[in-house]
């Protein structure tokens, strides 16, 4: 109860937003705020005291206050009972949690307010035992509330008033061991030096020390256990990051009193808690503490019990989380030597691949102090850092080496030195210490370290270059700093000016190995090329161009080809002074490789029988071709002729090997790509010439696209494919978008494929991309990973033909060669299948909600055909349609009125087509498209109630022209008429949902805390077994839900199963601390009711008769048919039955 102090009594209203409002402004100095606080209260000490509780109390954000008649005749209880009835329920925000700029800074100003309090009041009022003991006392009832923004705000301030008790307790342990320090030098005096006076007045001291001590020991009792032991494990998540994140700081600042076991449990525990910034405080605490390493010898126990946790929170799923647990195992590694096991620390090393930069740089600086720093200790000299020792960085890489290889947890080395390069920077850019390990002749290495040594080089060197991590790895910044790009400018000149010489001398020891002289090629991407000219090196460059010229001549393997073909490219640009002796070199490459490829065709074209050397010769000149074709333009050396020549043989009488024919599709393409690009480039204004290339060039590319439709039947499967693939881009380059942009001249080339040729294109889908691979195991043995390859292969074949699709270049009728399997093949295409449906729904929603009807009818004819009428909807494979048919119903989204004529549409054209065959004369069966009902029955959820009605209607008639008598029997019939009847979801009359008023959150009292733990216990950590993780308090009070809200969730249920499970419903409100998201029904911007204002469609558009519907307002279902794009909902499509990401 708050207790009336002193004599003057106050019956005017308190002036309770005085100090609210001036810390809300946070403009004038805490301080003299405080003190002027202070002078007011000893001016009147009940006002006083009443400013301050009502500023707790506005705070919280209650307009109430509490009056001098409350403050003198009830208590605690009766007057937080008395704020709460008052409590403005209709906003769910307070100081706290409001948005906008107003309070952006309250909460500061409000914790600097308290803190600012207690060190003003530290040598008066903090011991007067009135204002302290009431403040305490009214908080810890506050803290109790089942208001949320009572017990959020007090928990605050409670936390921080202990946090603030805490330093001055600190100062009164270090005043009493001074005064304890000059009593004993006094008392040790002689007799005649000895002061009676002083040794009393120091006994004096003492006493009124220990005084004060005890009485600031009340305190923060009372607030601990008051508030702390039950507040750490409230319900809201940043109550109890409020509660850790202070015991942090008392442990830190005096860790004599409170660095101990039974407190130190209190994080033990919550490192357990499911919410991210409880679990990140709990580590930051444990920074705090293990971060000195005066305080590690008192956390051994604590250590010993958590370890393991501490440890698996490094595979977190939140990031940051993750990150802070590895630099919390990093100081646990450096200041308690012998703690981390071998098996602790092999389960952190694999986190140095992972795709978060943060997690991987973390994990990385953890390696470096565990397995670089104890052997490479760079010594530090006057502070600065010296030049490490060759032998020193010679082991640094020997260890990086070792570590990579022998752990076998990646492929790419590029990632490790990503994770590296925070901490070990400068070692992994000391690129003269790698070269000169690479060019050594006596060397130890062998071929694989080799391999991976300069996979490493090449790692550093592009790092360093281009200043941002390997592809794949997440930073989350958008750039550099100027002082990071200086830094990067630094090291691509010192790398090229070191490189530039070596590489010639690194291309003639590798040459002969592909592995190795594929990477060693790319480096010419990450050089400063004008330093050739500048610093004179053009010899460097002629021994370069000798290396490359020998690499292309020995290698025929697509890397090695690539590289060379690129670092050619880099140095052929006519800005650089040395373009022409690159130019010339390149000549003579080319004119090489063509006089070759002249020989050796002639030769196949006049013999019957080539051997295998010769196979392959050719095989390889055309591939160095092809890969040089690629990157540079050679239409002078007329290559397509020969090709073409050869392709035709190759098709004609098929006795061009397999081998020969791929890089000569290859090489055909791209002489028609160079081709294009140049007409592309050339001066429209003059149409004569252009003219004669346009119509050669059309020529050649109807000419190659018929070869490569000859060349999917072909009978090997490599050829096949390769002729898809680039028949799929030739299309889509000729389609007609190329006159896109302002290039009309070019609409003589767009070319329409044939129907004979779309037929093809899906057949060869048919053929290789929907087919059932076999079960794949781990991922690491050699099956796998070339069942993973051939998966990837049929990815992009799929999206090449989708592709054709999107732009328009294949009738948007053969999507249902695709979207029949949506839902068979979802694990491997499901992202692919899923853009395309969403393309196609935006080109044109009517013709893609037919194309979704028409892959049902395949689907459905094709399983008539092969199991017949009997007992179709009782195979697993109906089932799998069905589930498709679920999918395709969820992707119409929740915008009812907006998808309401094609809903419509679909139902009708489905029960038309279930009735379109008739059963055989003299047979009474059922008509053998009758299943298909139950696959439309799917859809109903998507409909108005008044169209199911009118499409009921609808079904009957079309019934009694079938079978007048025995249909109502049909169990296809009676499963549609379900999904159409009104009580299957009475809820979609109203397609949107009514506005919601916002209630606020009333959290029960957390009172009933376990009376069966002894002190002993819940004051030490138990070690003989593993406690389990206490449950955090719920304070919510559950309302029992109303039975009107149940019905009609029921309701709401029906057959539209799948949709619900991922759906929240509406009568239930979801627990705040549910991790999944969902989507809601959007609220009808239109008010309710509508739906019944609006045009019932005119469904029955028969040839024969048609039934008319009364229609009031066709005009303003017409308007409000149309949505804008902001009005758009989610799309339900695999969020809501499968809870899958959107791709």
């Amino acid at each position: 109860m708050v207790h009336v102090h002193g004599q003057r009594e106050s019956e005017s209203e308190p002036p309770a937003s005085d100090l609210f409002d001036a810390v809300k402004a946070a403009k004038s100095d805490m301080q003299s705020l405080v003190d002027e606080w202070l002078d007011s209260y000893k001016q009147d000490q009940d006002a006083g005291f009443l400013e301050l509780i009502n500023f707790f109390i506005r705070s919280c954000g209650c307009k109430g206050t509490v009056t001098p008649e409350m403050f003198k005749k009830m208590s605690n209880s009766e007057i937080i009972r008395h704020l709460t009835e008052q409590f403005n329920e209709d906003s769910g925000d307070y100081p706290l949690t409001a948005p906008g700029p107003s309070w952006k800074k309250f909460q500061g100003s409000f914790c600097e307010f308290v803190k600012t309090l207690v060190y003003q009041c530290q040598y008066s009022l903090l011991y007067d035992g009135f204002p302290m003991d009431n403040l305490i006392s009214l908080l810890t009832g506050l803290s109790d509330s089942q208001v949320r923004a009572f017990r959020h705000t007090s928990t605050l301030a409670a936390m921080k008033l202990m946090t603030s008790l805490v330093r001055v307790a600190l100062q009164l342990s270090l005043h009493k061991d001074n005064n304890q320090r000059q009593y004993e030098a006094e008392r040790n005096k002689g007799p005649g030096q000895r002061a009676p006076e002083r040794l009393e007045s120091l006994l004096e001291k003492r006493k009124e020390l220990q005084e004060h001590q005890e009485e600031i020991e009340g305190m923060m009792n009372a607030l601990f256990r008051g508030v702390f032991v039950h507040r750490y494990r409230d319900i809201l998540p940043e109550i109890r990051a409020i509660c850790i994140e202070e015991i942090g700081s008392w442990m830190q600042s005096y860790s004599t009193s409170f660095l101990t076991d039974s407190y130190l449990k209190y994080i033990g525990w919550t490192l357990h808690d499911k919410h991210r910034e409880v679990r990140l405080k709990c580590l930051k605490a444990l920074k705090g503490l293990y971060g000195n390493r005066d305080l590690t010898s008192r956390l051994e126990l604590f250590t010993s019990r958590f370890k393991d946790r501490m440890v698996s929170m490094v595979m977190d799923r939140e990031y940051d989380v993750a990150v802070e647990a590895v630099g919390l195992l990093i100081l646990i590694l450096k200041n308690m030597e012998g703690v981390l096991t071998d098996a602790d620390c092999e389960s952190i090393y694999p986190v140095v691949y992972a795709s978060n930069r943060a997690l991987a740089s973390a994990a990385g600086e953890f390696l470096y102090w565990k397995l670089f720093y104890p052997a490479c200790d760079a010594r530090v000299a006057g502070g600065r850092e010296r030049r490490r020792s060759p032998h020193t960085q010679r082991t640094f890489f020997h260890l990086l080496l070792s570590f990579f290889l022998e752990s076998e947890l990646h492929d790419h080395a590029a990632y490790l030195v990503d994770s590296l390069w925070d901490c070990a920077g400068p070692q992994l850019k000391d690129w003269e210490s790698l070269t000169s390990l690479l060019l050594e002749k006596d060397q130890s290495l062998g071929d694989v370290q080799e391999s991976t040594l300069i996979e490493i080089l090449v790692s550093s060197v592009r790092q360093a270059s281009e200043g941002h991590p390997p592809v794949g790895r997440v930073t989350g910044r958008k750039g550099l700093t100027s002082k990071e790009r200086k830094i990067q400018a630094d090291d691509k000149v010192k790398l090229t000016e070191h490189l530039i010489p070596l590489l010639p001398q690194l291309l003639a020891k590798f040459s002969a190995d592909a592995e190795k002289a594929a990477p060693l090629l790319q480096l010419l991407s990450y050089f400063d090329l004008s330093i050739y000219c500048t610093r004179r090196l053009e010899k460097h460059l002629d021994l370069l161009l000798q290396q490359l010229q020998e690499v292309v001549v020995k290698h025929a393997e697509p890397a090695v080809l690539q590289a060379s073909a690129h670092a050619l490219y880099l140095l052929c640009k006519p800005e650089f002074t040395f373009f022409s002796r690159v130019d010339f070199a390149r000549s003579q490459l080319v004119d090489l490789l063509t006089d070759r490829f002249q020989q050796e065709l002639e030769e196949l074209l006049q013999s019957s029988f080539l051997d295998e050397d010769e196979v392959y010769n050719l095989a390889a000149t055309l591939k160095r071709l092809s890969a040089f074709y690629n990157a540079h333009d050679l239409t002078r050396w007329e290559l397509y002729e020969p090709c073409y020549r050869l392709l035709r043989k190759a098709v004609d009488t098929g006795e061009v090997p397999h081998q020969v024919t791929l890089p000569a599709l290859t090489l055909v393409y791209f002489s028609i790509l160079w081709m294009l690009n140049c007409i592309s480039e050339s001066d429209a204004s003059q149409p004569l010439s252009p003219q004669k290339q346009l119509l050669s060039l059309k020529g050649r590319m109807v000419a190659f696209c018929e070869l490569c439709q000859s060349c999917l039947s072909d009978v090997e499967p490599e050829i096949q494919e390769q002729a898809f693939v680039l028949l799929s881009d030739l299309l889509l380059i000729f389609s007609p978008q190329m006159v896109v942009g302002g290039r009309d001249f070019l609409r003589p080339l767009v070319f329409f494929p044939e129907a004979t040729l779309q037929s093809e294109l899906a057949s060869f889908l048919m053929d290789h991309v929907f087919i059932q691979p076999g079960e794949l195991g781990s991922g690491h043995s050699q099956e796998d990973r070339l069942q993973i390859e051939q998966l990837h292969q049929r990815r992009r074949l799929l999206a090449g033909f989708c592709k054709l699709l999107v732009y328009g270049v294949l009738e948007m009728d053969a999507a249902s060669d695709v979207f029949k399997h949506y839902n068979k093949f979802y694990s491997d295409y499901g992202d692919i299948i899923k853009e395309t449906l969403t393309r196609a729904r935006q080109m044109d929603r009517s013709h893609c909600s037919r194309v979704l009807l028409l892959s049902l009818q395949q689907l459905y004819t094709e399983l008539l055909q092969e199991q017949g009428p009997q007992g179709l909807n009782e195979l697993p494979a109906f089932s799998e349609m069905r589930d498709l048919a679920r999918r395709f119903a969820l992707s119409f989204g929740p915008q009812q009125l907006q998808n309401r004529d094609l809903v419509v549409v679909l139902h009708k054209e489905g029960i038309k087509f279930s009735l379109s065959e008739l059963p055989p004369a003299g047979f009474s069966g059922q008509p053998p498209n009758l299943a298909f009902l139950e696959l439309l029955s799917e859809f109903s959820p998507r409909l108005l109630h008044q169209d199911k009605q009118l499409l009921l209607s609808y079904l009957e008639k079309c019934l009694q022209r079938v079978s007048p008598d025995s249909s109502c029997t049909w169990g296809p019939v009676t499963t549609y008429r379900h999904s159409l009847s009104p009580v299957e979801n009475t809820a979609e009359a109203s397609p949107q949902g009514y506005p919601r008023s916002k209630k606020r959150r009333i959290e029960g009292p957390s009172r009933q805390h376990r009376g069966d733990i002894s002190p002993s216990q819940e004051e030490s950590l138990r070690l003989n077994s593993i406690p389990p993780t206490p449950t955090l308090t719920s304070t919510a009070v559950k309302s029992r839900q109303p039975l009107v809200e149940l019905e009609e969730m029921e309701e709401e249920g029906g057959s539209e199963l799948a949709f619900t499970q991922g759906q929240p419903r509406l009568g239930i409100r979801r627990s705040r601390s549910s991790s999944p998201q969902h989507f809601q029904t959007p609220v009808n911007a239109l008010g309710p009711g509508l739906g019944n204002r609006l045009t019932r469609l005119s469904l029955m558009e028969e040839d024969e008769e048609e039934l008319e519907i009364q229609d009031e307002s066709s005009e303003e279902w017409q308007g409000t048919g149309k949505s804008s794009p902001s009005e758009h909902g989610l799309d339900l499509l695999d969020s809501t039955e499968l809870n899958i990401e959107d791709f």
